[in-house]
């Protein structure tokens, strides 16, 4: 990845966290929602949104849903914030890693606790 486009990441996943947080006024969008990683193609003509939500699945299948289908809306806006010629199509993306990180944690933990249990 170059230099240019980790910028570009990271300037997206600023604004594109503004523009949902200001102006996305979906009920169905979780306020509870972080983006995590901006994923920009080399041709910059696609980017992958990864956005972590907490509640439960449906409240995040609702998220991306609603995000997904107010992505020209969202395009439109952050591209008034961000000066490129082409502004990218978004496909926002549900990221699961902190799901991921919480099981690990969940499983380190049962295993340190039979552990000790063991040892008495």
């Amino acid at each position: 990845m170059t230099k240019r486009t980790e910028r570009l990441n990271s300037l997206l996943k600023e604004v594109l966290s503004e523009v949902i947080r200001q102006d996305v006024k979906n009920p169905k969008v979780s306020e509870l929602i972080t983006i995590t990683e901006v994923d920009i193609t080399k041709d910059l003509h696609h980017a992958k949104v990864y956005i972590s939500v907490i509640g439960d699945e449906k409240e995040r299948k609702e998220t991306i849903d609603a995000l997904q289908s107010a992505a020209g809306f969202i395009s439109t806006i952050a591209s008034k914030k961000v000066v490129m010629r082409y502004f990218p199509s978004l496909k926002f993306i549900l990221d699961r890693t902190v799901d991921k990180q919480m099981k690990i944690d969940s499983i380190l933990k049962e295993i340190e606790e039979e552990k000790k249990s063991r040892e008495q």
